[in-house]
């Protein structure tokens, strides 16, 4: 079990100085201009018959905006790839293509085989890479929690649910759901395992305490799988990045599966001349070398990039300067030892926090000669109304000592005691500080 000891989930601020490294050579220009050429194909179909009541809901899609999500596009583009190649089966050919008669219908059929080819490989490409991702993130998550029993029933669980996820899908093809019905699935089952995780990272009271102690999983962990996914969270820096390629892949493919379909409808009265049957392949051509080269460099981008760094990395990254230590006497003497005895809490530090998902940070050390000292301590939160609610458990703790937890927007309060002590003021030195997720410039790794 790797150590999350001094860790803080990653932050947007450190993804931005990450992604200055892996800048996206843009794409082809072959991109916007075989997009233009298939989308005036698109009219002239569609103005030589219009459309079907069963067409009117793909034109939609094809005109609507690409989803804002990293994954949720490379599914989109998976359920296009896997329609085109349901219309590329010969069987699903016009009958001129079937058993061609001209040179124009002999060639085309040519090409469809080798787009069939082209779609295919690309196609078990993205596949491959969803699954590399996803084993990916597991596996890393896998080194953070217990290498024992605790461990081996996570893996068990998370195998049992994909297998159960897997026969639900298998069910849906046998019974004659359509390739947009199988999607739909997929996409619900990740959403589902986005919505698990979530409420995993903001379990509370006994589930929390059941889910850390008794499962095993390590709070940075918890913080990290609940705010990855965030729209303002550090993914929303993946997305700017890379985003805007993808969701012109995603436009083209859409738009390529609309030809096909509207053009095996109307394939007994309009047919493509040879320059239109170029434009048709080159435009297949392109979209997935170019799909493929995307999904190699965002492959090893999401391979390098680390789920955790130090607090000090983050802070860093968000480019706050590092206060001075201060110093305060803790005087001896406090025999109520009770965290509920308000008497007990002589010092504390406030502080306001201002974005959701920010972290208070905290470094401290009790100075006292040679003598092993420790000091209690706990976090609050100051409502609107005055009311206080413990963010962390009184605890006690010994010398040079250093943490965070992450918190909604509101007023903390930091405060510390001298209790077990009736002898001895302790010096103590600490510096606090709020590091916020950096998203007023507006999801492993991937989003998961």
């Amino acid at each position: 079990m790797a150590s999350t000891e001094g860790l803080v989930p990653i932050t947007r601020a450190f993804l931005a100085s990450y992604y200055d490294k892996y800048p996206f050579h843009p794409l082809s220009d072959d991109v916007p201009r075989l997009s233009s050429e298939i989308a005036s194909l698109l009219q002239l179909l569609l103005l030589h018959s219009p459309p079907s009541e069963g067409e009117i809901p793909l034109i939609d899609e094809a005109n609507r905006q690409p989803p804002h999500k990293i994954d949720e596009n490379m599914w989109k583009n998976r359920e296009q790839m896997e329609e085109i190649l349901f219309l590329l089966q010969p069987s699903r050919w016009p009958p001129q293509l079937k058993d061609p008669t001209t040179s124009d219908d002999s060639e085309f059929s040519s090409m469809l085989r080798h787009l069939n080819d082209k779609f295919r490989n690309t196609l078990a490409s993205l596949i491959s890479f969803q699954t590399k991702n996803s084993e990916r993130v597991f596996s890393t998550v896998m080194t953070y929690m217990p290498q024992d029993f605790r461990g081996t029933l996570i893996r068990q669980q998370k195998e049992r649910s994909e297998r159960n996820k897997q026969a639900e899908v298998d069910a849906l093809v046998s019974s004659g759901g359509s390739i947009r019905d199988k999607y739909s699935l997929l996409w619900k089952q990740q959403m589902d395992r986005r919505k698990q995780l979530a409420q995993l990272g903001s379990a509370t009271g006994v589930y929390k305490t059941l889910v850390k102690y008794l499962v095993g999983v390590p709070q940075v962990l918890l913080d990290f799988i609940r705010q990855i996914n965030d729209d303002d969270g550090p993914m929303e820096e993946q997305r700017e990045r890379y985003g805007p390629p993808l969701y012109s892949l995603t436009k083209m493919v859409s738009s390529l599966r609309l030809l096909l379909t509207l053009l095996w409808g109307r394939y007994d009265t309009f047919k493509l001349n040879r320059d239109q049957m170029n434009v048709l392949y080159e435009a297949a051509i392109v979209y997935t070398s170019e799909f493929e080269t995307f999904i190699t460099f965002i492959s090893n981008v999401f391979a390098n990039s680390p789920f955790f760094i130090s607090a000090d990395v983050a802070g860093a990254s968000g480019s706050r300067e590092n206060e001075e230590y201060k110093e305060i006497i803790v005087q001896a003497g406090r025999t109520c030892e009770s965290y509920l005895c308000q008497e007990t809490w002589r010092n504390a530090v406030s502080l306001t926090v201002e974005s959701v998902n920010s972290y208070i940070a905290w470094d401290f050390s009790v100075v006292q000669g040679k003598i092993s000292m420790d000091i209690g301590f706990r976090v609050e939160c100051i409502g609107a109304s005055g009311e206080k609610t413990l963010i962390l458990p009184y605890q006690r703790y010994e010398a040079d000592q250093g943490n965070f937890s992450t918190c909604m927007p509101g007023n903390y309060k930091l405060v510390w005691d001298n209790s077990y002590s009736t002898f001895f003021k302790k010096t103590l030195r600490y510096k606090v500080d709020c590091i916020p997720p950096v998203v007023e410039a507006t999801e492993l790794k991937g989003e998961e």
